[in-house]
């Protein structure tokens, strides 16, 4: 017999614990195949006989010793090793491609997509070589788009232009953080001012908040929002409106106030009306307008794909942590929304971003 250069003497509480490990079976397949491993090493069995009992490779029979006499424990000795992480399948531009075909209509003559037709469009265009289904459930999975429930339509068709559009952004989102070249997501949405009928009654021990069913409309205003995801800072501004002049004096806050440093300020935004460059010429004099937009690029985000914008994401938060209650005021919601986006600000809260 040739000699062994991992012997593996096990103690008696070793023993014990392998045993109990094997019998209430509450470990990984894995474990517990290293765990009758040890034992039957123990037991003076050869690595061939080992492994032709437990069905597996013999290198798994002698990597187990050399692991056990190498650690320091039994606990480090069957503890799984990390395997290096799986490359992408999927890059950032091609996960987006197939999120936006996923949510796009089924191809003439289906009703709706499956993972194989999906897979087939992504080696159709040329986006990988190949792929399984697997693959495709998977990420779809991970970004929760269920293509085969009708209510999950989000963009009407998948065009060029959506897809230069798409990957303008994605390419913009990838690019290192640069100070003088700021990448600062933009978009506005309407907040409802809501006020109480009657004073809500506090909540005590064993009892909820209550507050009554009734309330009064005091009208809509308007929140503006910017959002630059690598510098972790985000402005929320409300207004009474979003007219082309409002536009256009955010656009004018933002070169000279938040950004004045900045040779050029990368703008994300929607394709709303007022979102075009001739509306800072339609409220400031040429020379105004030309000003602020020389120090200006925008990068439109396709139609229906608002979900590319990063500052959606900062608005769900402000719903969901500042804005879930009555607010009766302009200037109670513009204080609420001030303490909400500094204490943001000072914890540099970013985005961990996923298309």
């Amino acid at each position: 017999m040739s000699h062994k250069k991992y012997i593996v003497n096990l103690t008696e509480e070793e023993v014990k614990e392998l045993e109990t490990m094997i019998k209430t079976g509450k470990h990984s397949a894995r474990k517990l195949t290293h765990a009758r491993i040890l034992l039957q090493t123990h037991e003076g069995k050869s690595d061939l006989s080992i492994a032709e009992n437990l069905r597996v490779n013999i290198s798994t029979v002698e990597r187990t010793r050399e692991k056990f006499v190498e650690s320091v424990n039994l606990e480090e000795a069957l503890k799984a090793r990390p395997h290096p992480p799986k490359p992408r399948k999927l890059n950032i531009n091609a996960e987006a491609f197939l999120i936006a075909t996923a949510c796009a209509d089924a191809p003439e003559g289906r009703a709706k997509w499956t993972m194989q037709l999906l897979a087939d469009r992504l080696v159709e265009m040329q986006i990988v070589e190949s792929i399984s289904d697997e693959t495709v459930r998977k990420t779809l999975k991970k970004n929760e788009i269920k293509p085969w429930l009708k209510e999950q339509w989000c963009i009407p068709e998948v065009d060029a232009k959506y897809v230069w559009r798409m990957e303008d952004l994605l390419d913009l989102y990838a690019e290192p953080y640069d100070q003088k070249r700021p990448v600062i997501c933009f978009d506005e949405r309407p907040c409802p001012l809501i006020e109480e009928v009657r004073t809500p009654i506090s909540a005590k021990s064993g009892q909820l908040e209550r507050y009554d069913f009734e309330y009064k409309r005091n009208g809509v205003v308007n929140l503006f929002g910017f959002f630059e995801p690598l510098a972790a800072w985000r402005h929320m501004e409300v207004t009474d409106q979003r007219t082309k002049v409002d536009f256009a004096h955010q656009m004018k806050a933002l070169v000279d106030i938040h950004r004045p440093d900045a040779e050029l300020i990368r703008v994300v935004l929607d394709n709303l009306n007022t979102h075009h460059p001739a509306t800072l010429y339609e409220n400031f004099s040429p020379e105004e307008a030309n000003r602020i937009l020389k120090k200006l690029e925008f990068h439109y985000t396709p139609k229906h794909a608002s979900w590319l914008n990063q500052v959606e994401i900062e608005f769900s938060v402000l719903s969901r942590q500042c804005l879930d209650r009555r607010i009766a005021t302009k200037e109670e919601l513009s204080e609420h929304i001030i303490i909400w986006k500094d204490q943001r600000n000072a914890q540099k809260v970013t985005v961990n971003w996923r298309c």
